[in-house]
C-alpha cells in the first residue's frame, strides 16, 4: 500500500489526538475531525505542525452533511470512529434532550461517517473501519445506562456491518478500552435533572462518586493503548499479529477482567435457559 490515509474523528484530545500524532509520526496521511477548531487551537496546531489535516465536523450534523465531508477527504484506508462523549446518571432522570444527544453523537454520527466512507472502500475493495467502543458496552455499570446503550448499539451495528462487507474486502474492528488516563472522566456530563432522592446512597450515587474520584488515577496508559490500536490497524508490533484474525480488540486489564466476568454470567444464563429455549417450537 502507498501512504495509508486515516480519517480519525474526535481528535481534540485523548485517544483521537494521540492516535493521529502516532500515525503522522509513521509518515501516514491523517485527516482528523473535531467540532470546533477555534475551541481546540492547541490540538489543531499540534496536528498541523506534524503534517496532518483537521476538518470541522459535529457528530450531530445531518446525514447529508457528514456524508459530504467524509467523501471530500477522498481515499480512506483506515476509518477510526473515535468521537463520543458520556452522559452519566440514572436512566430515570435523563431528559429527552440528553437521550437524543447521547444517541445522536455516539450512534447516528458514527453510522453516517461509516456510510460516507463505504462507497469508496467498496470501489477499491479494501478498507478498515475501527469503531472505538467501551467496556461499558459489555459490562455496564450503574449510572451508565445511556452511554452503555449507545456503545452497545454501535457494537451491534459493527458486527452486522462486518457480515455485510467482508466479501467486499472491507474489515470492521471493535475496540473495547478499559479505564485510561485521558480526560474522559474529567469531561463526563451528569444529567441536567436532579438525581431522585431514592437513588441517593445506592449504586447509582456511589458509582458517580467513584467516577469523579478516579479521574487522573486510571491505570491505563493512553500512549500504550493507542500503540496497540496502531499496531492492529497496520499489522505491526505486538498487536499486529491479530490483524485480520479478531473482530474485537480489548485493551486494559480491567476491561479484560470485567468482560470475562460478564461473559461467565452470560454463559450461566444461557445454560440455565437451554431447556426453556428448546420448549417453544411447534409440536
Amino acid at each position: 500500500m502507498s501512504q495509508p490515509v486515516w480519517l480519525i474523528t474526535g481528535v481534540s484530545n485523548g485517544f483521537g489526538l494521540l492516535l493521529t500524532l502516532r500515525a503522522l509520526k509513521a509518515g501516514h496521511r491523517v485527516v482528523g475531525s473535531l467540532r470546533n477548531k477555534a475551541k481546540h487551537t492547541a490540538a489543531v496546531q499540534q496536528i498541523e505542525a506534524a503534517g496532518g489535516e483537521v476538518i470541522e465536523m459535529d457528530m450531530t450534523e445531518p446525514q447529508e452533511s457528514i456524508h459530504k465531508k467524509i467523501k471530500a477527504v477522498g481515499r480512506i484506508d483506515y476509518l477510526i470512529n473515535n468521537a463520543a462523549y458520556s452522559s452519566f446518571g440514572c436512566l430515570e432522570q435523563m431528559s429527552e434532550r440528553e437521550v437524543n444527544l447521547q444517541i445522536a453523537t455516539n450512534v447516528f454520527g458514527p453510522i453516517y461517517v461509516m456510510q460516507g466512507a463505504l462507497e469508496g472502500m467498496r470501489a477499491r475493495r479494501s478498507g478498515l473501519i475501527v469503531n472505538i467502543s467501551s467496556i461499558a458496552a459489555k459490562d455496564p455499570l450503574p449510572a451508565n445506562s445511556l452511554y452503555a446503550a449507545s456503545k452497545a448499539a454501535l457494537e451491534a451495528a459493527s458486527e452486522s456491518l462486518l457480515k455485510e462487507v467482508a466479501s467486499l474486502g472491507i474489515s470492521v474492528l471493535i475496540v473495547n478500552p478499559g479505564a485510561f488516563r485521558t480526560n474522559f472522566l474529567g469531561q463526563f456530563q451528569t444529567s441536567e435533572n436532579p438525581l431522585p432522592d431514592d437513588y441517593k446512597d445506592t449504586p447509582v450515587s456511589t458509582t458517580l462518586q467513584k467516577f469523579a474520584e478516579a479521574d487522573g488515577k486510571q491505570v491505563g496508559d493512553p500512549d500504550k493503548g493507542i500503540e496497540r490500536i496502531f499496531e492492529i490497524v497496520t499489522g505491526e508490533g505486538m498487536a499486529g499479529e491479530l490483524k485480520g484474525k479478531v473482530n474485537r480488540l480489548v485493551i486494559g486489564e480491567d476491561a479484560l477482567t470485567r468482560m470475562k466476568n460478564n461473559n461467565d454470567k452470560l454463559v450461566h444464563d444461557f445454560t440455565a435457559c437451554e431447556k426453556i429455549a428448546r420448549s417453544t417450537a411447534f409440536d
